[in-house]
Order: structure tokens, then sequence, then C-alpha cells
């Protein structure tokens, strides 16, 4: 069965980080293009970061620049996000989902992606 899985989600004081992981089952992560996303209650879900196949290439949302980091573990088939210097606005259920069929870059768009996992919640709070 195909499926990725999302942990590493809490509440976590402003300012504080987090690391987020998406660990795959069924495939190998590493051969598609991975993106994380968030939605907050009653806004849509964006875009936050994203991780290519061919060259690693990643993307982020301006709102993360500087603050988050992707990357990949191939041995351990899983995909990181680590989340620094956290503000309340981060507070969101957090996504990952793979690509099967981008062969350059990542996309950005959610309905470009064909897995998703179930989502891990992600509180910035005082």
């Amino acid at each position: 069965q195909l499926q990725l899985v999302e942990s590493g989600g809490g509440l976590v004081q402003p300012g504080g980080s987090l690391r987020l992981s998406c660990a795959a089952s069924g495939f190998t992560l590493n051969n598609y293009a991975i993106g994380w996303f968030r939605q907050a209650p009653g806004k849509e879900r964006e875009a936050v970061s994203c991780i290519s196949s061919s060259d690693g290439s990643t993307n982020y949302a301006d709102s993360v620049k500087g603050r988050f980091t992707i990357s990949r573990d191939n041995a351990r088939n899983t995909v990181f996000l680590r989340m620094n210097s956290l503000r309340p606005e981060d507070t969101a259920v957090y996504y990952c989902a793979a690509d099967w069929f981008v062969t350059t870059g990542c996309p950005t768009r959610a309905y470009e992606y064909d897995l998703w996992g179930q989502g891990t919640q992600v509180t910035v709070s005082s």
C-alpha cells in the first residue's frame, strides 16, 4: 500500500523549532518530487516547500524562507521539514505530498500532487 505518514508536529512557543517528518511506505521517496503544504482553519491549503527528485533543488514560500529547510534522508525513505523561528501565523495542519509525474523541479500547486499524507498539527502559541 502506497502511503505517506507525517509526524513531528506539536505545540511550540513563538521562536521555537520543530522538525516534521514525511515517511513513505510502498515506494521509494527519492524517485519523486515531494511537497509540504499547510492549511490553517478557514484558509486555503498553501505551499510551504518542495524538493525535486532529479537534482534535489528546493523551493520555499516567501513567508518561510530563511526559517524552514526541506531535506531528504534516502536511507530512511523520509523527507524532513526543519522549522525554526516559528511564529503564531505558522499554526496549521501540515501535509506532505508526492508527485508521480514531474521529472524536473517540484510543483508548488496542490492539485499537481498525487498522494497525500494525513497531516500533522503544528501550533505556535505562548
